[in-house]
């Protein structure tokens, strides 16, 4: 038995071909298709995924498969994550990260490009400014379609990778404070991650300006749910009973006037003193790019959990992979 035949055959999970098993073939288009059972096996799978990568780097079980990277709009990370993901696990990537010097530039509709991709690739991981983008390229499309982030829509995969974030730093989320904080307006980050957190006892806390609350029918979707809701102008008060503060960046790409970004943009901002009001053992969360609000003094701080939250999105994603390709 070879190293890595050994070192797969001490996890307990099935890597074979799993055709009725959870997400195979499915789209992932929004947070509100997963329940708790959903999220178990995810986890799981992607505690083994961690595992796997931190003792033998990469394995071969995507080994003849194909994903195709579509980014209508500019991606560090989630671009980057999925890549990794895909070829860590043996797989190969179809990288399209600027459309205009794709057909599309040419006129071609969102259907007929994943139609088209879906030719060569066998899952297609899709970011698109049009909120429901994702949604209407998965009506065309035979193969599964991921939701990479659609306007301010949603961003599933990375509210996915944050819960997983939790899970792995504080535990089992129930009970926990949850502090949402600065554009919660425009954030689809935080819209998947509020909506996910509904399926734990949690309390959310939003801060924020009043020009960037939380969409009011998300609040509302969220009070159905009987989730524990508070919204406030200001941090200090509510920093000490927090588990997780979930920064997130003012997004000056979703503002009409530079006057108006340039008057909100430094609102929030994180330093070494905020977190002398926080508890010792508590996280502080971003999905990142950051512009000035979390110093780059509080990096240093064990609590300070945004670098690893990266990483623990490539362990998501290839578990993702895994499951909608019949692998897992």
């Amino acid at each position: 038995m070879t190293p890595l035949s050994s070192a797969i055959n001490t996890f307990s999970l099935p890597f074979g071909e799993q055709r009725n098993a959870p997400l195979y073939g499915q789209d992932i288009l929004s947070v509100n298709q997963f329940n708790r059972e959903d999220l178990t096996y995810i986890y799981r799978v992607a505690h083994e995924m961690r595992s796997i990568v931190e003792r033998i780097g990469s394995f071969d079980l995507l080994n003849g498969k194909i994903l195709a990277n579509l980014f209508y709009e500019p991606s560090t990370r989630t671009s980057s994550s999925f890549t990794a993901a895909m070829e860590r696990l043996g797989g190969s990537v179809i990288p399209i990260n600027n459309v205009q010097y794709s057909s599309v530039s040419k006129g071609e509709s969102l259907p007929d490009t994943v139609r088209t991709l879906e030719c060569y690739a066998d899952v297609i991981v899709l970011r698109h400014p049009e909120v429901g983008s994702c949604a209407l390229a998965a009506q065309y499309a035979k193969k599964p379609i991921i939701n990479a982030g659609d306007g301010i829509g949603e961003h599933p995969t990375q509210a996915l990778l944050d819960l997983f974030t939790i899970f792995e730093e504080l535990g089992n989320p129930e009970g926990l404070s949850v502090t949402l904080l600065g554009d919660l307006k425009n954030g689809r980050t935080v819209h998947s991650l509020a909506r996910l957190l509904a399926l734990f006892n949690v309390k959310l806390n939003y801060v924020s300006p009043e020009v960037l609350k939380m969409p009011e029918e998300i609040v509302a979707e969220l009070g159905k749910k009987k989730v524990k809701q508070e919204a406030f102008s200001e941090l200090d008060g509510i920093l000490p009973e927090t588990d997780v503060l979930y920064v997130t960046r003012v997004q000056k790409e979703r503002f009409a006037s530079l006057e108006e970004y340039e008057q909100l943009k430094d609102l929030y901002v994180i330093t070494p003193e905020t977190m002398k009001a926080a508890k010792q053992r508590m996280i502080v969360m971003h999905p990142l790019p950051r512009v000035g609000e979390i110093s780059m003094d509080v990096d240093d701080d064990p609590r300070a959990a945004y670098f690893r939250q990266m990483e623990y999105g490539m362990y998501t994603r290839m578990a993702l992979l895994a499951m909608v390709l019949g692998k897992a």
